[in-house]
Parts: C-alpha cells; sequence; structure tokens
C-alpha cells in the first residue's frame, strides 16, 4: 500500500531502522495498525506523511507505544473532522510533545473530544497548540475545551474565534491558568488599601470574563469600582501594584471628580481627550492632599516620542505622562502645548469645566493636523486608569449613531465581530449577534422557546437582561398501572388525606347577615325595618342571618424537578423520581376533592439557553386518567436551573384569579448546570426569583429532598423551605404541608 504513494517508502525505510533499535514487536505492531487505520479512514498521503514525520523527530525522547496510541487518535480525528485537521495535528505532534511532558496522552484525546462537538475548530486550535499548552498545560487542556464550547455554544463563529485565541475570553482563561494573578487573590490587600486611603471601605467588585468579552480597564459606576478579574499583559508580579493603583484613581475621581460630563454632541476624539485631561486633573488634586500617590502611578506611564509614529493615541498616552511627570520632555508641540494649557489652568484645578475646555481646545489641534482615533481598537493607557464610561452621562443617546458613543464603550470592551470573522470573511455581510441574550432555536432542533427571561448575576450584583430561554417539552405518556398500584398501597395515607380534605372542606364558619330567609333573626337589620315602618316607608324585608363555610381563594402551581440525579436509587429500591411522582400524585388527588385550582410542572435544563418545562395539569382541568399518564411517563435527566424555573412558574400564577397564590417546589438538591461551573450562582439567582414573586403577591414554598437543606435555606429561606431527610417520609409530609400552609 505504502509503494504506491509518492515519498512515503522513504520515510517507511527510515522508521523501520530507528524503530528497530528502539522497540519490541509488540510496540512496532502497534505503530504498524495505527498506521493502517489512518490509511483505511482516508486520511492521505500528506496525513500519514506528516505522521510518519513526527514520529522520526519524537523518536528517542516519546515512547513507540504512545506514538501508535496518538496515530490512532489522528485517525479518529481524521473521521469526525477531516483529513486537513489530522494533518495539522500531525504536524504539531513534534512541539506539543516537547512544551509538557506527557501532553499528547492529554492534547490528543481532547482534540478527539473537540472534534465529535465542533469539528471546525479542530484547525485553528491546532495553530495555537503552543500558546494554550504553554500557559495550561497537558491538565488544563481538557478545562479550556470545555470552556470553550460552554462560551460557543453552537455557534461555528464564535467556536473558531474561541480557539483561534480571537475571542479575548480564550486568553483570558489561559493568562489565568497560566499562573496570572487575578483580583480575588489580592482583593482583601487591596480593599484594606483603599480604605486607609480614602478612609472608607471601597465598594469594590471583580468582573469575571465568564458571560463576555474581559474587561480591559476599571470601570467607575457611581461609588462602585468594578475591576478586571485579571488584567491582560500584565505579570503576576505587577498585578498587584496594578489594581492599587486602579483603586487609586478610581478614589480620585469618586473624591475630586463632578457630575458626570452630558456627551452632548462630541465626537470620539474629542470624548477621549476631555476624559485624559480630567483623569489628570482628578489625580493632581489627589497628589496635592498626598504626594505619595505620584510614586504609586508614575512607573506606569512608559509613552514615549520614540516608540512609534504619533498617531492619536500615542499622543493621548504621551499627554497622560507629560501631565504627571515634570521631568518628562517628550519634544513635540501639541504634547508641549496640553502640558502648558494644563499648568495655566492650575489655579482652577477644582473646577471640571478645565477638562472640556483643554479637551476641545486640542481636539481642534489634532483635526487640523488630520488625525483621528480609532474608536473600535483605542484602549485607555496606562493600564491603571478606568474605561472613562464612569465620567459620561448618554441620556437620550442610547439610539444616537455608533460612531458618536463607541468610544467609551470600546475602551473597555473591544469589538470583537472582526476578530470572530477572520480576515478572510471580514468582508461578508455581519449576522445579528445577540450577545448576551437568550436565543430561540431553529425550527426542528429543539422544543420550542415559549418565555425568555433575566438572571441575577451574582459577582456584578445585576441581572443580565433575557438570559434564559424556557421551552415547553411535550411529555411522554406511559401507562400509569404501576403508578395506580403504588397508589393503592399507600392506602392508609390516603385514607388520612381524605380525612385532611374534609377538614379543610368545612373550614371555619362566617357569619352572613341581612339575608332573606334563615334560622335567626338579625337584630341591626329588624330594627332598621321598624324604623321605616314606623315613618310609612318600605323596609328591607332581608332582616335574617346565617352561618355559611368560609370560601377557599387559594390557587397552588406544583413545580417537580426531574433532573438526572432524582435517577438516584432509596434504600427501598424506588428511585427519587418514583417517591416525587407518589407525592404528587397523591396530593393531586386531595386537591382535586377539594376543588382548589392547580396545576402540575416537571422541569429540567442544559444550559441557559434550555431550560425544559413538561405541563402535566393545567389550571381548569381534571386531575385525571390522562394527567396521571403523563406524570407516570416522567424520567430523570439533565440539570436544575431552579430560578428560570421558578419565574415561569410565577408568571403562569400572575394570570391566576384567586387571593392567594402559591408555588410549591419539590426538588432533590440545589441548583446546577452544565454551564454554570459555581452552583452558588444559581443558589442566588433563584432567590432572587423568588423574591421579586413575593414583591408580586406569589408565595414561593420549597420541600428539599435528602442532604439539601442547606441550599434550601439559602434559597427559599428557612421560614419558607421544609427539608425532608427520609424520602419515604415525603407523600405524607407534602399534603400535611400543603393543608397547613392552606389554612394561613
Amino acid at each position: 500500500m505504502v509503494a504506491q504513494r509518492a515519498g512515503l517508502p522513504p520515510l517507511l525505510d527510515r522508521i523501520e531502522d530507528v524503530f528497530a533499535r528502539q522497540a519490541d514487536a509488540a510496540a512496532l505492531g502497534a505503530w504498524t495498525s495505527a498506521s493502517l487505520r489512518l490509511l483505511n479512514v482516508n486520511a492521505g498521503t500528506a496525513c500519514l506523511g506528516a505522521y510518519w514525520r513526527a514520529c522520526l523527530e519524537c523518536a528517542g525522547r516519546v515512547p513507540v507505544a504512545q506514538l501508535a496510541e496518538a496515530g490512532v487518535l489522528l485517525a479518529e480525528i481524521c473521521r469526525e473532522a477531516g483529513a486537513k485537521p489530522a494533518q495539522a495535528a500531525a504536524e504539531r505532534l513534534p512541539a506539543a510533545a516537547l512544551l509538557v511532558p506527557g501532553s499528547l496522552a492529554l492534547w490528543l484525546p481532547g482534540l478527539v473530544k473537540l472534534a465529535r462537538v465542533a469539528p471546525g475548530a479542530i484547525s485553528p486550535i491546532v495553530e495555537n497548540t503552543a500558546a494554550i499548552l504553554d500557559g495550561t498545560g497537558a491538565q488544563g487542556f481538557d478545562d479550556f475545551i470545555a470552556a470553550g464550547l460552554r462560551a460557543s455554544g453552537r455557534d461555528a463563529r464564535k467556536q473558531i474565534a474561541f480557539f483561534s485565541l480571537a475571542d479575548p475570553r480564550a486568553r483570558h482563561l489561559i493568562a489565568r491558568a497560566g499562573g496570572a494573578k487575578a483580583f480575588s487573590d489580592v482583593e482583601r490587600g487591596v480593599k484594606a488599601y483603599a480604605t486607609a486611603l480614602w478612609g472608607g471601605v471601597p465598594d469594590l467588585r471583580g468582573v469575571p470574563a465568564d458571560d463576555g468579552p474581559p474587561m480591559r480597564r476599571s470601570n467607575l459606576a457611581g461609588h462602585v469600582i468594578r475591576l478586571p478579574e485579571i488584567y491582560p499583559g500584565v505579570s503576576a508580579e505587577d498585578a498587584p501594584a496594578v489594581y492599587r493603583a486602579a483603586v487609586a484613581h478610581a478614589g480620585a475621581h469618586i473624591a475630586f471628580g463632578g457630575p458626570r460630563f452630558p456627551v452632548g454632541k462630541y465626537k470620539p476624539l474629542a470624548i477621549a481627550l476631555i476624559s485624559v485631561i480630567e483623569d489628570a486633573r482628578v489625580e493632581t488634586l489627589a497628589i496635592r492632599s498626598m504626594p505619595g500617590l505620584c510614586r504609586l502611578w508614575l512607573p506606569f506611564h512608559t509613552a514615549r516620542a520614540a516608540d512609534g509614529m504619533s498617531n492619536a493615541a500615542s499622543l493621548m498616552a504621551r499627554l497622560a505622562r507629560a501631565l504627571i511627570d515634570p521631568a518628562y520632555d517628550d519634544g513635540d508641540y501639541w504634547v508641549a502645548k496640553g502640558r502648558r494649557l494644563f499648568a495655566e489652568a492650575a489655579p482652577r484645578m477644582n473646577d471640571p469645566a478645565i477638562s472640556h475646555e483643554l479637551g476641545q481646545i486640542l481636539g481642534r489641534d489634532l483635526g487640523q493636523m488630520r488625525i483621528g482615533l480609532n474608536a473600535v481598537d483605542h484602549v485607555v493607557e496606562p493600564v491603571y486608569r478606568d474605561d472613562t464610561l464612569g465620567l459620561w452621562d448618554f441620556g437620550d443617546r442610547a439610539d444616537a449613531p455608533p460612531t458618536e458613543i463607541d468610544l467609551p464603550v470600546d475602551a473597555s470592551r473591544r469589538d470583537q465581530r472582526e476578530e470572530e470573522l477572520g480576515p478572510e470573511n471580514r468582508d461578508a455581510p455581519p449576522e445579528r449577534q445577540d450577545v448576551g441574550r437568550a436565543r430561540t432555536a431553529p425550527a426542528g432542533d429543539r422544543a420550542p422557546v415559549i418565555a425568555i427571561y433575566p438572571e441575577w448575576d451574582r459577582a456584578a450584583g445585576l441581572e443580565r437582561p433575557d438570559w434564559t430561554s424556557v421551552r415547553e417539552v411535550e411529555t411522554a405518556a406511559a401507562n400509569c398501572r404501576a403508578f395506580d398500584t403504588e397508589l393503592e398501597r399507600a392506602a392508609p395515607l390516603r385514607a388520612n388525606i381524605l380525612r385532611l380534605v374534609k377538614a379543610a372542606k368545612l373550614g371555619r364558619p362566617t357569619r352572613l347577615r341581612r339575608q332573606a330567609e334563615g334560622p335567626e333573626l338579625d337584630l341591626d337589620a329588624a330594627l332598621d325595618a321598624a324604623i321605616l315602618l314606623r315613618g310609612k316607608l318600605m323596609p328591607d324585608e332581608r332582616v335574617f342571618r346565617t352561618s355559611a363555610q368560609l370560601t377557599r381563594d387559594l390557587g397552588v402551581l406544583i413545580l417537580v424537578d426531574v433532573s438526572r440525579s432524582t435517577g438516584d436509587r432509596t434504600p427501598s429500591g424506588q428511585s427519587v423520581l418514583d417517591v416525587e411522582r407518589l407525592a404528587v400524585g397523591l396530593l393531586s388527588e386531595a386537591l382535586e376533592a377539594l376543588g382548589d385550582p392547580f396545576a402540575v410542572r416537571a422541569f429540567t435544563s442544559s444550559g441557559r439557553d434550555d431550560v425544559r418545562v413538561m405541563r402535566l395539569k393545567d389550571f381548569g382541568t381534571r386531575y385525571d386518567a390522562a394527567a396521571r399518564a403523563r406524570l407516570a411517563g416522567l424520567t430523570p435527566g439533565l440539570s436544575t436551573r431552579l430560578g428560570a424555573a421558578i419565574r415561569h412558574a410565577g408568571a403562569e400564577m400572575t394570570a391566576l384569579r384567586t387571593h392567594r397564590k402559591l408555588v410549591l417546589v419539590l426538588t432533590d438538591g440545589e441548583p446546577s448546570d452544565v454551564d454554570v461551573p459555581d452552583p452558588l450562582d444559581l443558589v442566588a439567582d433563584a432567590r432572587h426569583a423568588i423574591l421579586g414573586l413575593k414583591s408580586a403577591g406569589v408565595d414561593v414554598f420549597g420541600v428539599t429532598l435528602g442532604g439539601a437543606e442547606g441550599a434550601g435555606d439559602a434559597v427559599f429561606g428557612r421560614a419558607r423551605h421544609m427539608p425532608v431527610r427520609r424520602i419515604a417520609d415525603l407523600p405524607a409530609r407534602l399534603s400535611d404541608l400543603y393543608f397547613r400552609l392552606a389554612r394561613r
């Protein structure tokens, strides 16, 4: 087979000579089998040749058995993604083996996993093998792939952008894995430093890069100082000083700044120049108060005239240095003019208006020199200064042309559209990208989206709008014979619940006055009638009183968690879902007999775009055999995005015409989902959803099974949470709980 392919026979002869001295017959046999597998998947001469050349280059450093395993994995990559990506991976084999000891055993399997999910991403990730492995190591390579798939979802273009490292989030992850110092590592010391500096505890918040492009600069929103979780390009040794300088600069704005500047009709260049002057103004006032701040900020001002051409960004960085460093001599007329005007304004340094005046003068000069600003690529310098968003009031300009307002936004977040498209596609018409918003799935892909809800961002302390998509999934009806048998076995409990129903139906009597008939005379009505008769007027004949049962006015929605963990077996041999099903069935029978309006929903999730809700029984319909069949057909699977499910249940309850509204949540664990690494994020979101429903007049009560009581208290609150430690007790506890709640 090899003889028929040009260029391969000499390679094979060389490999046989080299391997004969290094490997036993078993290893040689495995290597030959791997080569044959590559031939059989039609990898082609180029791919097989690249593999053999890589084997020759790795000979002596990598055991032949490992090279044989690499050949098998390359064949799998070829099968999933094609011959060219497999060839590219083969060409990178020697580099990957050199970068991290043992990396082949983790790098290639990671590529195979990626090829099965996102075949188009193989070539980009292979091309960046050196950068990725150098940062993540072999052990972190799988985590990098998982993070990329979470960040890009099913969008092929976003996958390519991430794994080609065009997406800043990918570079952020590599930097974090490579030992870069994050805000969370230095937060305590930086907060103490800022407290000592400005005399008050600052509101500092690190902003992770999980849900969008990483921040490049700090951001000031009122008195909240938002800091990048990692400063791109800043070493671990320099990071603490950058964070200290950033919070000191933000504190100067808080202490010496004025009201936000109205944007008006300013162009991006004017906005940037005014911001540079304002930064220098507040720093000058801060240094007058605390001269040591100059030693903190000055080392970051490194711009020089010799660094390159005099474009707007370079000139502004040099001007920023000239306004803080008296010893700096730039030699440029424009920079010198800015320094002179700033010095002349020293007596008025407390007046923010000087920033507008100087910025406009210097901006006109740059305009006359035909020097413009690339608003998309501009990043504020030096690194410790904020993105200037906090200085400006955009007012009603949210709908203004992008060229007029892009600058402040892009100072902190570089536009990724060109980076994601790649150079070859930049002239193609851009597609609409709803970044950070839920998207409707294409027809036939997943169940249709029926609602979109926000989600609470614990780190940022705000709601992400339109973040989760709820889809209605049909529940396959099952034969409910086995379910009915379980209900029959619970006969004693059924009888107890029936007694509760009868007691609830009796209720507490209420006295009805001024009735047309009744067993007793209503004395007040009789006296009024007698007075009217004396006045020769027609009296009201309703002079009796009676008693009637208290009218019940309560609606309930039962929300059942059917995530994968509900398939776990209890000591009795039943699954958790079996016990949940029995409890809901018994309670539904009671509510049907009682006449209270109720509905039953089940839920599970697979990421924020796929929160699945199953409609088992609706308000206004009977709990009949069809509803029991849907309940019997539930199967466990996927995850538990509780907040979205609670919001959807609350939205259904708001349309219900009852005085009291109750959502009864039945779950076996704390909230979790595939795209949220920290479960506390979803705990906080569920709690926020419950508080929102409470303000809308909907009560939420949670029943947690097994060991989830800690999360239950955090989500529902201690007073509205009942942990059931023995799952077998759930049916009795759930029914008893409902009747206790109904009496409130």
